[in-house]
C-alpha cells in the first residue's frame, strides 16, 4: 500500500447536496472534467466520495462548497507510514499509537479533534484498528497486520494481547454531564456497586469526597459528577486505565487529589490521561505524546517524550526530534497582565448575606466594580462563587444587605454544565447559537467571534454531535454574543 500524500475528508453530518444543486464538488473538479473519476457519488449515501490518489489538491470543491463539508490537506513529508485506523472513506485518520507503559502515567496533549478518543478505543480494545484499510480493502484489515507493524517495538506485546483480549479496561468520560442520565439514586450506593468495600473506604478518603456519598446523583454539581466518575474509574479492577480529562469542573485542591489516586494506579496498570491543563499533566504524568495534526482531519502521535519536555515541544508548535512544525507561532504566557487604569465605577455593592437552611451560607464584605474590567472570581467548589453572582445581579435576594445597583440589568451567562433542554441536541450549531444569543442575524464582530472559536465549520452540525470542546465553544460563543450589561 503506497504511502498517501494527501488526505480528503468529506464531513458527512454536514454535507448536503441539495445545498449545492448536487454534486457542484463533481462538476467544478478538474480531474473529473478531464475525464476521470476523481469525485464520485456514493451508491450507499448519495455523497460525494473522493478519491485521493487521483486528486491533485488543487482545493477548488474545498472553497466552492457552500456548507464548507470538505478538505484537502497534503500530508507532512516525514510521515512516511500509513494511518493506524481510518473512519471510512474520506473520514478521519490516525498515525501511529502511544506506547503504554506499566509503572507509568502517560499524558496526551494536543488540541481537540486529532484522535485521543480514537487512541483510546484502539488500546482499551473497543475500536479495532483498520490499517487505514476502507471499503472495498476493508475486509483485508487483521490484527497480524498491527502485529506485524510493530514487531520489534514496545507495542507489539501489548497489541498482540489486545487481539486475545488479554485486557481488561476502565474509563472515566469526558462527558460528566450525562452521567445523571446514565445512573439514578444516591451515590453512596451506585459507588457501592462498582467494588469493593475496601476499595470504596479508599476512595473516599483518597478523593475527599465523603460528604457527597450521602446526596443524590441528580443533585451533584459539576465538580461532585467530575469526582463520582474518577472514584467509579479507579474502583475498577483493569489493566488499563484511560482518564479524559480528569482536572475538569474541579478546583485545585481536588486536582491534586486526584492525581495523587490516579498515579497509584500505575504502580500496578498502564495509565494514560488526556489533559488540557499542562500544569495538571506536568504534575500527574511520567511521560507524555504530543497530538498533532488537522482537527477533524488526520492526527498523528508523537514519540515519546519526558513530561516536561513534551509539554515544552506542545507550547512551541515544534517536535525537534522529529523535526516537525506543527504550529506556526509558538504559545506565550505573559510574565504580567498588562497595567489597567480606573475608569468609571459600573455599580457598587453593599456587604449582605444569603443562608440557606443550616448547610451553607455566604457572606460578603462591601466593594465596587469599574467599567471595562475582567473580573476573576477565586475559590475551591461549593464556595458560594455562583451564589455570589446570581446575588449581584439580584437573581437572589439577599437575607441581609441590599446587593448592588446591577438589578435590573441584563446577563449573559455560560454555565459550568453544558446540559442541553429538550429538543436542543437536535438543533443545528447555528440556530442554537442565534436562540441562546437572542441573534436573528450576526453581526461582523460575532462572525470574528466564531471565527476565533472555529465555529463556522461546524454550523450545519447538530449540538448532539459535538464533542466537548466543539460543544464548550458553542456556549462560549453564544455568551459572548448577547446583548447584556454583564
Amino acid at each position: 500500500m503506497p504511502r498517501q500524500k494527501r488526505i480528503a475528508v468529506i464531513d458527512r453530518e454536514i454535507c448536503n447536496p441539495k445545498s449545492c444543486g448536487y454534486y457542484l464538488c463533481q462538476r467544478v473538479c478538474p480531474v473529473n472534467r478531464s475525464g476521470k473519476d476523481c469525485i464520485t457519488v456514493s451508491e450507499e449515501d448519495k455523497k460525494p466520495l473522493i478519491d485521493e490518489s487521483l486528486c491533485i489538491g488543487c482545493g477548488i470543491c474545498v472553497t466552492k462548497c457552500p456548507v464548507n463539508a470538505i478538505s484537502v490537506v497534503n500530508l507532512p513529508e516525514k510521515l512516511e507510514e500509513n494511518p493506524i485506523h481510518r473512519y471510512g472513506m474520506n473520514g478521519f485518520s490516525l498515525f501511529r499509537l502511544p506506547i503504554p507503559k506499566k509503572g507509568k502515567v502517560t499524558a496526551l496533549v494536543g488540541p481537540n479533534g486529532v484522535g485521543k478518543s480514537t487512541v483510546m478505543n484502539i488500546l482499551s480494545g473497543n475500536l479495532k484498528p483498520n490499517s487505514g484499510l476502507v471499503g472495498k480493502d476493508a475486509d483485508r484489515a487483521t490484527w497480524g497486520m498491527i502485529i506485524e507493524r510493530f514487531k520489534g517495538t514496545e507495542l507489539q506485546d501489548y497489541v498482540k494481547s489486545l487481539s486475545e483480549n488479554g485486557i481488561s479496561s476502565a474509563y472515566k468520560p469526558q462527558h460528566v454531564d450525562l452521567i445523571p442520565k446514565m445512573y439514578k439514586g444516591g451515590v453512596d450506593e451506585t459507588l457501592a456497586k462498582m467494588g469493593s468495600k475496601e476499595s470504596l473506604d479508599k476512595v473516599v478518603k483518597g478523593l475527599g469526597i465523603s460528604e457527597m456519598m450521602s446526596k443524590k446523583i441528580s443533585d451533584l454539581s459539576g465538580g461532585e459528577l467530575q469526582l463520582f466518575a474518577i472514584a467509579g474509574t479507579i474502583m475498577k479492577k483493569a489493566g488499563f486505565y484511560f482518564f479524559d480529562e480528569p482536572s475538569s469542573y474541579l478546583d485545585v485542591q481536588e486536582r491534586l487529589n486526584v492525581a495523587k489516586e490516579i498515579r497509584k494506579l500505575s504502580e500496578s496498570a498502564v495509565v494514560i490521561v488526556v489533559e488540557h491543563d499542562l500544569a495538571v499533566a506536568d504534575y500527574l504524568a511520567d511521560n507524555t505524546h504530543v497530538l498533532y495534526g488537522k482537527p477533524g482531519i488526520f492526527g498523528i502521535v508523537s514519540a515519546p517524550y519526558g513530561v516536561r519536555v513534551g509539554i515544552n515541544a506542545f507550547l512551541d508548535g515544534y517536535l525537534k526530534d522529529e523535526n516537525v512544525r506543527f504550529r506556526p507561532e509558538p504559545i506565550i504566557f505573559r510574565k504580567q497582565a498588562k497595567e489597567t487604569m480606573k475608569s468609571r465605577v459600573f455599580t457598587q455593592f453593599t456587604a449582605f448575606r444569603k443562608t440557606f437552611g443550616s448547610s451553607f451560607s455566604l457572606e460578603t464584605e462591601p466593594g465596587e466594580l469599574y467599567e471595562g474590567e475582567v473580573i476573576g472570581i477565586l475559590g475551591p467548589n461549593a464556595i458560594g462563587k455562583t451564589t455570589f453572582i446570581r446575588m449581584l445581579t439580584g437573581e437572589l435576594e439577599p437575607d441581609d444587605g441590599k446587593g448592588s445597583s446591577m438589578e435590573g440589568m441584563t446577563l449573559s451567562y455560560k454555565p459550568q454544565r453544558l446540559v442541553m433542554d429538550k429538543g436542543q441536541e437536535t438543533l443545528m450549531v447555528r440556530d442554537f447559537i442565534k436562540a441562546a444569543s437572542g441573534k436573528k442575524t450576526f453581526s461582523k464582530e460575532d462572525k470574528r467571534v466564531m471565527r476565533i472559536l472555529k465555529l463556522e465549520k461546524l454550523f450545519e452540525k447538530a449540538m448532539g454531535k459535538l464533542s466537548g470542546g466543539e460543544m464548550q465553544a458553542a456556549f462560549v460563543a453564544a455568551a459572548l454574543m448577547k446583548d447584556c450589561d454583564i
